[in-house]
């Protein structure tokens, strides 16, 4: 990336710079950037996001110089403690977990939080770890704190029972629960486990099985569909018809863990096929560059896409 400066005021040219262009050495070295000075243009080079940095300490710097006429090195120290905050906060999602923000760590996890906020629907497709599930709770869990959500609806199928509760022990909710596990754990990370049960009571938060959306208009909501593979393409129309006004859905699903009978398409293949290309459905592939956890998962998927292939 290569980004051009104007200085503001060619009287403080040595000011900004620094004496023997101390600060612009300084820019230099903090965050690995090339930089020239031509005329009253400064010229800096490298990747995007150091280019970036860079240029918003140049700017806090300018923007002091329009009040005085000498930098101070604390000035100078400042400008740069308050660009590099503002970049690590820029991109970070908002819980409710006080002190807690979470961030995408890789360019593709990145692509799918933009995905997400920016459109009404979202379809999230890759291996085990790459934060598919984790993200969706986390947007989710902002936009709801934003008000910008009245309620989190979080869904998953219930497939390795065929959807028939009825054989599992104890009452429903101990029916469901192995089922809605990960994205209990998902929540809990985001939002205090009390504000989770306080949530739930009052019914701004549901962690249910597919199977139990039918019929519903979910208007002001977040609505996450977990594990989507494991949709038939009548439970996947289903579910995404139950889309209503001002409302988000994503729908994340590893196509490589399909567990339906071998007669029976995957609702998710057969989404991504049949809504390619319309607006305001974002599509995002992750693979196993985007795996963050423990490092020997990106080396297990490795393994297996070598015994499948």
């Amino acid at each position: 990336m290569n980004l051009s400066i104007s200085i503001e005021n060619p009287d403080k040219r040595t000011a900004l710079l620094g004496i023997a262009d101390r600060n612009l050495r300084l820019l230099r070295e903090t965050f690995s950037v090339q930089i020239s000075v031509r005329d009253d243009e400064i010229r800096l080079g490298g990747t995007n996001d150091q280019v970036e940095k860079a240029a918003a300490v140049l700017d806090r710097l300018q923007r002091r110089l329009r009040r005085q006429d000498h930098l101070t090195a604390e000035d100078v120290s400042q400008a740069f403690r308050e660009a590099q905050h503002a970049h690590a906060a820029a991109g970070a999602i908002d819980v409710y977990v006080r002190g807690h923000a979470v961030r995408a760590k890789t360019p593709g996890q990145q692509a799918y939080v933009d995905a997400i906020f920016k459109n009404d629907l979202t379809f999230a497709v890759g291996p085990a770890g790459t934060g598919k599930t984790y993200l969706a709770v986390a947007a989710a869990a902002s936009l709801l704190k934003q008000g910008k959500a009245r309620r989190l609806i979080l869904a998953r199928p219930a497939v390795e029972a065929g959807e028939r509760l009825g054989f599992l022990p104890g009452d429903l909710q101990q029916k469901v629960n192995p089922y809605l596990r990960p994205l209990f754990d998902a929540l809990h990370d985001m939002i205090d486990i009390e504000q989770v049960k306080r949530f739930m009571m009052n019914d701004i938060i549901e962690v249910i099985p597919l199977a139990f959306m039918r019929g519903r208009t979910l208007n002001e909501s977040v609505i996450i569909l977990d594990e989507a593979q494991n949709t038939t393409v009548s439970q996947m129309l289903m579910f995404l018809t139950r889309l209503g006004n001002e409302s988000k859905m994503i729908v994340t699903g590893d196509d490589s863990q399909i567990d339906l009978p071998e007669h029976v398409e995957s609702g998710l293949i057969d989404a991504l096929k049949r809504l390619k290309g319309i607006k305001g459905i974002g599509m995002v592939h992750l693979d196993k560059t985007d795996i963050v956890r423990h490092r020997l998962v990106q080396n297990i998927v490795k393994a297996y896409e070598h015994e499948t292939t």
